[in-house]
């Protein structure tokens, strides 16, 4: 007979346990090692690298000037109009995750990600400061004494350093950093920029030293997608049970043959900064660091049994390994058909954006006819038609451009002639990494086929008077039918 009494559902989030992962060594806690320490560095570093441009434009080598609209990335300039390059790295990205996803599951979570990076570095203060696991889990049971305060305000202390770092450097970023830094200091920068280091400094404490795993597994959507980008073929961390169970203990000069090679040391859940037991199955907690593996191996080097308990390998790989058949080669796990699709489509936006980037051209400028009035009949009978002219000068100085049109016909190109609004001829001086408006007169001689026709199609011509770069741009010039 059933109860009638009501059941409480299950809570949707649970309250987080703190995680003290144990220090382990090997080569892909050495390999997270290297890329915190490149990534961080690059982080930091780069907002400080300068770049000559000439003495009217920035000279910091990666600068997102918002005040402009201008994005600097050493000697590459994007314009407002050319945010196309920005959208296409942006998909490059996305598609970049697509693929290493594809392959090698969560790589990115447990490598690159800067929750990631900055909890390990978090997670290294606070090792230093209060011990290894072990240290760290007696100091979280012990009462409140001048020791456990002293532990505590010191590591804090280091993590708000750490996060005023992350803010600071995330300002320099979209403005001159040495100039910002000396206004930091004497308290003459931007509200702004006091505000977004603040609330940077306060994020990264707070996800770096309290959240942690939560921001993985509760604030961040890759998890959930993360599925759909992986198949059988998909390289992953995972535990060989048909190889370690049944574990047990190991008991010094016995030697059991029923049992498997995992000992049930916990080595693999003490190192995980997930707080999982790889050895229950997939998980979406996991972020494939590979921590355990290390731990792993260090403990089959120590009781004398084959590493690679815990592993790299492909979900394919299980039915070949309990089948006793040679393991798929890497390479065939990652180059198949879904690899290659994103790969390929990474490659030609790549390639793209690269060819886009070399055609560009090296003057910018449009030109708009004015219709009101279509033109203007001067008194010797010549016909006059206005444009405005935007011409920028991407160049880091001063430059001179000279405007001319050109007839479809050589013949009319003798009854043609150009006037620049408040120019003395046909040159009009920009000046450095600047857009300015021009108004432009062209006038056709009276009687001319140009100005009796009702529309004649032109083209203006910008040159470079410093390096004799061209480009053009059609038009059309308005006359008077008889």
């Amino acid at each position: 007979m059933s109860s009638t009494e009501p059941v409480d559902p299950p809570p949707l989030y649970a309250a987080r346990e703190p995680i003290f992962p144990r220090r382990v060594h090997g080569q892909f806690r050495n390999l997270k090692w290297v890329l915190m320490a490149v990534m961080l560095g690059i982080y930091y570093i780069t907002p400080w690298i300068r770049w000559d441009r000439g003495p009217e434009l920035p000279d910091q080598a990666v600068l997102l000037d918002l005040a402009n609209r201008r994005f600097f990335f050493f000697m590459i300039e994007i314009w407002p109009h050319e945010f196309y390059f920005v959208a296409g790295l942006l998909i490059m990205a996305g598609l970049g995750l697509f693929l290493f996803t594809s392959a090698l599951g969560r790589v990115w979570c447990g490598y690159a990600c800067p929750q990631t990076v900055w909890t390990d570095l978090f997670i290294l203060v606070e090792r230093w400061v209060e011990g290894d696991r072990n240290a760290r889990i007696r100091l979280l049971r012990q009462k409140w004494n001048a020791e456990k305060v002293r532990k505590r305000i010191t590591k804090w202390v280091l993590w708000l350093l750490i996060g005023v770092a992350t803010g600071g450097a995330w300002v320099f970023y979209f403005t001159d950093a040495p100039t910002l830094l000396h206004d930091l200091f004497t308290g003459s920068a931007s509200p702004i920029a006091y505000t977004t280091i603040a609330v940077a400094t306060l994020t990264t404490f707070a996800f770096g030293g309290f959240a942690r795993e939560q921001i993985c597994i509760y604030a961040c959507p890759w998890p959930r997608i993360q599925a759909a980008m992986m198949d059988e073929d998909t390289i992953t961390i995972a535990y060989r049970e048909w190889r370690g169970e049944p574990r047990g203990k190991l008991k010094k000069g016995q030697h059991d043959p029923t049992q498997g090679d995992c000992i049930d040391c916990m080595a693999c859940f003490n190192v995980c900064p997930m707080g999982i037991d790889i050895r229950d199955g997939q998980q979406l907690e996991c972020i494939t660091c590979g921590l355990c593996i290390d731990a792993c191996n260090e403990v089959m080097d120590k009781i004398g049994k084959p590493r690679g308990l815990i592993g790299y390998m492909a979900l394919k790989d299980e039915a070949n390994e309990r089948s006793g058949n040679p393991v798929v080669n890497v390479w065939k796990h990652i180059l198949r058909p879904r690899t290659i699709l994103y790969f390929a489509m990474w490659s030609l936006i790549g390639v793209g954006l690269v060819v886009a980037l070399f055609m560009r051209s090296p003057i910018d400028f449009n030109v708009t006819p004015n219709r009101d009035p279509l033109f203007v009949v001067e008194p010797s009978g010549a016909i006059r038609n206005i444009y405005t002219l935007r011409l920028r000068n991407k160049a880091g100085e001063a430059t001179e451009f000279k405007v001319s049109v050109k007839a479809p016909d050589p013949a009319d190109q003798s009854t043609l002639s150009v006037l620049l609004e408040g120019q003395d001829g046909t040159t009009v001086t920009v000046p450095a990494d600047e857009t300015m408006t021009q108004r432009v007169y062209i006038v056709a001689d009276p009687g001319s086929s140009i100005a009796t026709s009702e529309r004649t199609e032109l083209t203006m011509w910008i040159e470079d008077m410093t390096n004799t770069d061209r480009v053009s741009e059609t038009t059309v010039f308005n006359g008077r039918v008889q």
